[in-house]
């Protein structure tokens, strides 16, 4: 992962990141309003998206919305501080992260660099022998692709619900803590007021059909059931 967008209406922050990127070897792209940001992250020429919620003209929920119709870029939002609902919504349209404003660069880096090793780590193992698909009951994934199905049906998943996913099926009929959740999708430790795998897994639970296949361990984390 080497080339970045950033869709921010903030030409100090968008200067200060471009330095900041340059420096840890990224490539970097902006754009400064919620329709043109669409537009650019639309053509596929970027490896991740960095996207603010206060857009003009067009908002970055919209924008996000409107992205998931037709591309699975990972994206990692910029919300307000304290505004948990700005982060919950944009988790539930298919954010991967967020990170409240004002940030550290060096977090956001941090972000990026987790998803960065999910696709690095299963690139690798790709190219010393394709890992075997994991399969319970009619869903399957292929960790060498990217590519989960259920029935057949490919599903539309994020890089952290695939994360969740993998390791819920590699772990099938036994309890997945949190924290281990936390780690492998986020790469970073759990945090009792971070509601971001509760997000993950409601939105996995829903594309998954909305049954009982993902159980809540209530306390400790969740299973996957063996059907």
């Amino acid at each position: 992962m080497s080339r970045i967008l950033v869709i921010d209406d903030d030409v100090e922050l968008a200067e200060l990141l471009g330095d900041y990127f340059s420096a840890e070897g990224f490539e970097v792209d902006f754009e400064h309003t919620g329709k043109r940001g669409l537009e650019r992250a639309q053509r596929g020429e970027h490896d991740l998206v960095v996207l603010d919620v206060m857009l003009p003209e067009m908002n970055g929920f919209d924008v996000l919305r409107a992205l998931r119709t037709t591309s699975k870029v990972p994206v990692v939002m910029l919300t307000a501080r304290g505004e948990d609902i700005d982060r919950i919504v944009g988790l539930e349209l298919g954010a991967d992260d967020y990170l409240p404003k004002p940030f550290n660069p060096r977090e956001l880096v941090a972000r990026i660099r987790a998803i960065q090793r999910r696709f690095s780590s299963e690139g690798a193992q790709a190219g010393a022998g394709a890992p075997p698909k994991l399969r319970v009951g009619d869903v399957e994934l292929d960790p060498a692709s990217h590519v989960a199905t259920l029935a057949g049906e490919e599903l539309q998943l994020t890089t952290a619900e695939l994360a969740i996913l993998e390791l819920l099926l590699r772990s099938a009929g036994r309890v997945v803590s949190r924290e281990d959740l936390s780690d492998h999708a986020l790469g970073r430790p759990f945090s009792p007021l971070d509601r971001s795998i509760d997000v993950h897994v409601s939105n996995l639970r829903k594309k998954l059909g909305g049954g009982d296949a993902i159980r809540t361990v209530r306390g400790v984390g969740y299973l996957y059931a063996l059907r």
